[in-house]
């Protein structure tokens, strides 16, 4: 069974590599050559433990390879991102120049399978669209909408043993899926239809922007009442039915921070709740810069001098190296142009450069800084001892204080 993957992304490029293991052949397609060449070399282009070695093995064994076209093949998959336009409305234009890529090449029989985060009914469009083009192949093609559920860091255990939603266009698309999927899923596969399953995944993901909005505005109200934020939720939680999660500086990454926004954009009246979880959300790092910039005037008041200023983090969750959407970058930013009598000091371990910012060694920053900002929860940065001689504003438990 040869199979096509259209995107060689964070969620792209290793689903190819686990089903390249277990045995399919698959090609990435990627229009970034740079992305393409790494590919071919067995090296990849994103941080995940285990990932390289497992690479270079499929690249060696003649299981995967990398073009800029799509190829024929039995199986597509189209895992491309889908950004905003504006304000905040879903842009599938993404998805449709992939679906558009392999209209020519599709034949009878064939599986299509749309992964990429989409908008209520996307799947429907583009078979419409497929269909516009290749009338003879309405009733002959198999069209799915099957989501990843994959959390950065343990993309190689989650992707062969999480659960997966399998949405089919007909019965028989959901089928066709659910076996393909059972190629290198050993997770349980669960049928339903192609509307229901992109639902779930946007279900999902505000699901879990609403809860953290809960532990984020207990920090505002813990903040205000001199109270440890995260002392009280480790007391709530002995609760058997409570379950708070932990407060951070904000909800970065292309799921959290995205996904809730395809509900408000097509349901505005109806998702009030969701919308004011993301509200709550944004404007947390919004209030963690506006701390960091109070912390500086007070210093310079106090002491007479501008600061060394240690912003600990760009990335959107501890431990790995994207940055998409991250909470922490928007602070960096805000900070830097809103306090400018400072000597800033930027620190994300898991990224070798940055293109805007000069990055330092997070012992050098921490050792030479007057303030602290924790801004992720990098587990190297738990190594550093908290001290009383320097101002540490921890945003995101790194210190629980």
């Amino acid at each position: 069974m040869k199979t096509t993957f259209i995107g060689l992304g964070y969620i792209g490029l290793p689903t190819a590599i686990i089903a390249a293991k277990s045995g399919l052949d698959v090609v990435g397609t990627d229009i970034n050559p740079t992305i393409v060449e790494k590919t071919n070399r067995g090296e990849i282009h994103i941080v995940e433990p285990g990932l390289q070695e497992l690479c270079a093995e499929v690249v060696r064994a003649g299981k995967l390879r990398a073009t800029l076209t799509p190829e024929v093949s039995d199986v597509y998959l189209v895992v491309v991102p889908t950004p905003f336009k504006g304000n905040h409305e879903p842009d599938i234009s993404y998805v449709e120049a992939a679906t558009r890529s392999v209209i020519p090449i599709l034949k009878a029989g064939d599986l299509f399978i749309i992964e990429s985060t989409s908008p209520v009914g996307t799947t429907e469009k583009m078979a419409e669209l497929i269909y516009a083009h290749r009338p003879e192949l309405k009733g002959a093609l198999h069209v799915a909408y099957c989501p990843e559920r994959i959390l950065p860091g343990n993309v190689i255990y989650e992707l062969e043993n999480n659960d997966r939603v399998i949405g089919g266009m007909d019965e028989a698309a959901t089928r066709k899926a659910q076996e393909f999927y059972a190629h290198f899923v050993k997770g349980r596969l669960h049928p339903t239809n192609a509307k229901t399953a992109e639902l779930c995944k946007l279900t999902e993901n505000s699901s879990r922007d609403v809860q953290i909005a809960f532990a984020n505005e207990l920090s505002f109200i813990c903040d205000k009442a001199g109270i440890n934020v995260w002392e009280l939720i480790e007391l709530a939680n002995k609760h058997p039915r409570v379950k708070i999660l932990q407060p951070g500086c904000g909800v970065g990454g292309h799921c959290i921070a995205v996904d809730p926004y395809f509900l408000t954009a097509d349901f505005p009246v109806e998702s009030q709740l969701i919308g004011k979880a993301r509200e709550i959300n944004n404007y947390k790092a919004f209030w963690c810069a506006e701390r960091i910039c109070n912390a500086i005037l007070r210093f310079e008041l106090e002491h007479k001098r501008k600061p060394v200023v240690a912003l600990m983090g760009l990335a959107f969750k501890p431990n790995i190296d994207d940055l998409r959407e991250a909470p922490a970058k928007y602070i960096v930013s805000k900070v830097l142009q809103s306090a400018g009598n400072a000597d800033f000091l930027i620190v994300e371990p898991n990224v070798p450069e940055h293109k805007i910012y000069k990055l330092t060694d997070y012992r050098e920053a921490y050792a030479k800084a007057d303030i602290v900002a924790m801004l992720v929860a990098h587990t190297p940065f738990k190594e550093l001892p908290w001290t009383d001689e320097k101002v540490i504003l921890d945003f995101c438990g790194v210190y629980k204080k």
